[in-house]
């Protein structure tokens, strides 16, 4: 049974060795085919009068200006330079090269490129074992647990910058949330649920608002109405606040509701400076509904905790959540590993523990700071204020920069309380990637950094924020290409203007060398092969 299945040819090591050789043949049937066609060019040319057209062509060469010279690479420097300029740009803008892109979207088909990737779908399971891919699980684009009000903050930022803190796709998304979770039974609609999903709907903030009292002239208990007047209206979190408890009292039994509501309320005490309050409504949030953990509001209770300088209550419930079997996230891995850099990084210093060696705590702290730079390798960054930060947007990536963005902004002043800890962080945090050094392709505690980040956070950031990219990519080759090419054309253009005579004399030396060993080539064959053997070739 083993022989039989070994001998098919449709087994998988079959193909690919049928591929392997074919690819291996192809390269030297080229060569030969290349070489036989420079073979019948030189045998026919003679009838083809090749001799004439070159002298004829040299004669017209001969007769051209050195003005024509400058021109010519003038123009090409132009060329090149704006090929250079939108290569570049487009490079800023979507992390490729349009001209490689272009190449492998209607290139790779003819060369084959397709079939190769079909092919190792389809043999990728032989005996019935597929293999688990978490790319899709990893791009996951999730709410911001701590995301901003609207109002009372992200239109602020618009009135004195001038500039659009979320973007579109950001807001759709949300309008998503809100319709989905305000408004899940359709079957059920009241005719102010209907105002209010067409509201989520609306672009215009103004539209939002009117479709909001419009809705509550039908029913003055519409709490989604109230949600979205505390969200964008309220222009203080104090209005914030006053509307979501208004809101609160119509939400009835509406778990949905509730739920956002008193998580909305709880944050509102937190940035009223009433974190004991906070606290304590979140701790009985997350008593009162257990289950809906995927809305991650243990995030809001470990920032409140860490601002109250709680740390053995922020240890107990990083116990609870930072769990093998559970999804992590920047504020987990980076929470954890600020307690454990607190403990030693008062008294840390680079210079003793190069001559001594890590102590025990040190080392974990290490570790953990490690740990998480592998899960987000763009917070530090923004730690160490080495990136500007901006508004973090509502939706965010985990282990992208949108990710990195949201936690700086909000846990960046407690490690500046915690003596020492950007210290450690700032001597210890480039040494994660030399344990990964080909992060795309294989982990140490995580999957494989997923290629997908850069993409989606560009939707997610404004366009006035330079996104984070990791792995940092290197210049692709045509933009490399154009710009020596866009050099030495003007270099050539520079030349030829000043030095025409000089520039003559060089550029025929070059092709006569350049041609020298062709002409070599074609009198070794003459002496080669017979003069009769020639003739009736031409003749032919």
């Amino acid at each position: 049974m083993a022989d039989s299945s070994g001998s098919n040819p449709q087994s998988p090591g079959f193909t690919e060795k049928l591929k392997s050789w074919l690819c291996w043949s192809w390269t030297y049937i080229c060569a030969l085919w290349f070489a036989m066609v420079l073979t019948m060019v030189y045998v026919l040319r003679s009838p083809l009068k090749l001799q004439e057209t070159v002298n004829a062509a040299s004669v017209f060469l001969n007769t051209l200006t050195p003005k024509f010279y400058v021109a010519l690479t003038g123009t090409s420097s132009l060329i090149s330079g704006l090929i250079l300029i939108f290569e570049w740009w487009y490079f800023r803008k979507y992390g490729t090269s349009f001209i490689e892109q272009v190449s492998v979207s209607h290139l790779r088909p003819l060369l084959g490129g397709v079939e190769n990737s079909s092919s190792a779908g389809l043999f990728s399971s032989v005996n019935g074992d597929t293999e688990q891919r978490s790319n899709v699980a990893e791009c996951k684009v999730w709410r911001n647990p701590l995301n901003l009000f609207r109002g009372a903050e992200y239109s602020r930022y618009t009135w004195v910058t001038g500039k659009e803190p979320l973007t579109y796709y950001d807001m759709n998304l949300s309008a998503q949330d809100h319709q989905t979770f305000f408004l899940g039974d359709t079957q059920q609609l009241r005719p102010e649920d209907s105002v209010m999903q067409k509201a989520w709907r609306e672009r215009n903030p103004q539209a939002r608002i009117r479709a909001a009292y419009q809705a509550i002239e039908m029913n003055r208990e519409c709490a989604a109405a109230y949600v979205l007047l505390a969200e964008e209206e309220a222009t203080t979190i104090t209005e914030a606040e006053r509307l979501f408890k208004q809101a609160l009292k119509s939400a009835g039994k509406d778990t949905n509701l509730v739920v956002y509501i008193k998580r909305r309320l709880a944050m509102c005490a937190r940035k009223l400076g009433r974190i004991k309050e906070a606290v304590k409504m979140m701790r009985d949030l997350m008593k009162e509904f257990p289950l809906l953990g995927m809305l991650n509001i243990h995030e809001n209770l470990l920032e409140a905790l860490l601002e109250l300088q709680a740390y053995a209550d922020v240890q107990a419930v990083l116990a609870k959540y930072d769990d093998i079997s559970l999804p992590k996230s920047a504020t987990i891995c980076y929470t954890s590993a600020l307690l454990k850099a607190r403990a030693v990084s008062d008294k840390f210093s680079p210079e003793a523990a190069s001559r001594r060696g890590l102590s025990t705590a040190e080392m974990n702290a290490v570790e953990a700071i490690h740990r998480a730079v592998e899960f987000n390798p763009h917070v530090p960054k923004y730690l160490l204020e080495m990136k500007s930060l901006i508004l973090p947007p509502e939706h965010i990536l985990k282990r992208g920069d949108s990710e990195a963005v949201a936690y700086a902004f909000f846990h960046l002043q407690h490690w500046k309380r915690a003596e020492g800890a950007l210290n450690l962080l700032h001597c210890t945090w480039e040494g994660t990637f030399r344990i990964i050094p080909y992060p795309l392709e294989k982990g140490h505690l995580f999957y494989p950094y997923p290629g997908c980040t850069e993409t989606a956070d560009r939707e997610l950031l404004p366009s006035f924020h330079e996104v984070s990219v990791y792995p940092k990519k290197e210049l692709p080759f045509f933009i490399l290409f154009t710009a020596g090419l866009c050099s030495f054309c003007a270099m050539l253009a520079m030349l030829t203007h000043q030095f025409p005579e000089l520039m003559g004399v060089f550029v025929k030396a070059f092709f006569s060398t350049l041609f020298a060993p062709l002409g070599f080539f074609a009198d070794k064959m003459e002496s080669f092969m017979p003069s009769c053997l020639w003739h009736q070739l031409a003749n032919v």
